[in-house]
């Protein structure tokens, strides 16, 4: 997870109002309208942190957003939730991520997820949670997710989470 590398001139930053999302498309309706019209506002508002990876040219290749929030207790599989206290759970949120199409098929997605795990891992410095958290758009998004050991949460099909000792796991290699 460490070490991520992407192609020369190419870099991750924070999304700001001059970055160009008009011309993002992923592929997924849902994918491409955050980006475009919510991410920014909601950033502003301190509700989620997205950054953006552009390359040589300053287009955007791909993104990903992190929140936080809270997971129920009982949410939780019997293996995880049996060291810890029996209420609401902080768990970091992996909102969205997305890989503009013409970028598709060359292990970009992979490599922002490795980012934003390792963004996730990083934080875990100073905000404290159990898990990741992340909700599938689509099958062929959860089965995406699922390659990395992120696991189905009880009751909610399209709910995936990483538990942050899996977490820590992978932060060390």
């Amino acid at each position: 997870m460490s070490g991520v590398r992407y192609p020369d001139g190419w870099r991750v930053e924070l999304l700001t109002k001059s970055h160009n999302r008009t011309r993002f498309q992923s592929g997924q309706d849902e994918v491409d309208a955050w980006l475009k019209k919510r991410a920014f506002q909601s950033q502003k508002k301190h509700l989620s942190s997205t950054k953006v990876l552009l390359d040589s040219e300053n287009h955007i290749v791909g993104y990903y957003t992190l929140a936080t929030s809270q997971v129920d207790f009982s949410d939780l599989p019997v293996e995880v939730a049996k060291s810890l206290p029996n209420r609401q759970l902080p768990v970091a949120v992996l909102a969205w991520l997305g890989v503009d199409q013409s970028f598709q098929g060359r292990g970009i997605g992979k490599r922002l997820l490795a980012t934003a795990l390792k963004d996730c891992y990083d934080a875990a410095e100073t905000f404290a949670f159990i898990a990741v958290i992340l909700d599938c758009v689509d099958a062929p998004s959860k089965a995406f997710y699922q390659h990395f050991d992120f696991a189905e949460l009880l009751g909610y099909p399209m709910r995936l989470y990483l538990p942050f000792k899996s977490l820590e796991k992978l932060a060390q290699g």
